[in-house]
């Protein structure tokens, strides 16, 4: 199929050179996309995963406590593909006591990604329309403390960025100029609230991913608003209840080939191997969710039948595993906070769960103590190690 360019270059003087900026036409693309029978096959296997992934909401007896989680190990991915050296376990550390943070602005970038998310969820299902203001408001929670703080959060950038290089001159890519990006943003809005048959949820968040990280609308957040966004999209069009989809550990994976696809795109206009690759990713991240859904049941039916048999010290650990299968680590002073038991026999049942193979003190130290569910540790924890 003869392609045709995906946007124009325009020169714009910045930072006293005059560099070559990208202007992307608005989508869809033009000529329509090729729907080749693979590229048909790679779209059905991917829309399969999701409703099964959609599904998991219903089998699970408390599903928030997996979306809990699951929303933290895609906010810790995503800020990964940043640059930070966060953990999980940093990041629960965080939540559990703010003092227990090795490096407080990595830390506060993975958090921020949490609340940024659940509020964006909350105004979609409040009837807010997936707009540049939602955008707006969610990029202004991403960046409200930590590193981005002084990037403009919440506002559309006023100054030329770019990506790669040490300036606009040197940049692998650079995006369309400030003065272009409401209008480029507007008719990105317009496109993902179209509600035609032209283009699935699934096709249309794909595009819109690619088209959002080609406009880099904000100084700062721009790759972790563009992972959200897919999410975002799925759940107002109808595909996921829940915010359960997320691509980060498929792109960490794959980052070379993601960078490339899209500057492939740019240059020649092949959004079919952009989409395979998006599909490939979405099947293969819902699968993964779907067996780790799967498998936290078993392990929390089994350690449940463990302490069931410690006769009169059951009931107590049984609400103490409770809280551990909603948050997967916990101080003491935090346990007894969400348990409103008592130090002593928080202590106590802590020694018992660590005898059982349950929990693990995982700091080695005597203070500020942290208590892992290991087996839920190691099932959330695959894929999350920073990148080095």
């Amino acid at each position: 199929m003869r392609r045709e360019k995906t946007g124009t270059y325009l020169s714009n003087s910045t930072s006293g050179e005059e560099v070559k900026a990208f202007l992307p036409f608005p989508l869809p693309p033009k000529p329509e996309i090729e729907w080749t029978p693979a590229l048909r096959t790679a779209h059905e296997k991917a829309m399969v995963a999701l409703g099964r992934l959609d599904g998991v909401t219903t089998i699970l007896p408390a599903p928030h406590v997996f979306i809990y989680s699951y929303v933290r190990k895609e906010a810790l991915l995503s800020s990964q593909i940043e640059g930070t050296q966060s953990t999980l376990t940093d990041l629960f550390a965080f939540e559990a006591n703010r003092e227990l943070a090795d490096d407080f602005n990595d830390v506060v970038e993975v958090s921020n990604y949490v609340k940024a998310v659940d509020a964006a969820v909350e105004q979609i299902r409040s009837g807010v329309p997936l707009c540049n203001r939602l955008l707006r408001d969610t990029h202004r929670i991403l960046l409200s403390e930590g590193r981005g703080k002084t990037q403009q959060p919440g506002k559309f950038r006023t100054s030329q960025n770019w990506i790669g290089g040490t300036r606009p001159g040197n940049a692998r890519f650079v995006p369309p100029p400030h003065q272009e990006v409401e209008h480029c943003m507007a008719e990105l809005e317009r496109f993902i609230n179209e509600r035609d048959d032209s283009h699935s949820a699934l096709t249309r968040a794909a595009l819109s991913h690619l088209q959002f990280e080609t406009i880099h609308p904000f100084l700062d957040g721009n790759g972790r608003l563009g992972r959200m966004l897919i999410t975002l999209i799925l759940i107002e069009h109808g595909l996921l209840k829940e915010p359960l989809l997320y691509l980060s550990l498929h792109l960490k994976q794959n980052r070379a080939t993601y960078y490339e696809l899209l500057d492939t795109v740019r240059a020649t206009g092949d959004w079919e191997s952009w989409l395979e690759f998006f599909f490939a990713g979405v099947e293969q991240t819902a699968a993964s969710a779907t067996s780790t859904a799967q498998a936290l049941l078993k392990i929390f039916a089994e350690d449940r039948q463990k302490l069931t048999a410690q006769g009169r010290g059951t009931p107590t650990l049984l609400q103490i595993h409770s809280a551990f299968e909603k948050i997967p680590v916990f101080t003491a002073a935090s346990l007894m906070k969400d348990t409103n038991l008592s130090a002593a026999t928080v202590n106590k049942a802590l020694e018992r769960m660590e005898e059982l193979g349950i929990v693990k003190e995982s700091t080695g130290k005597k203070r500020n103590r942290l208590f892992v569910y290991e087996k839920y540790w190691k099932e959330l924890d695959r894929g999350a190690e920073p990148i080095r």
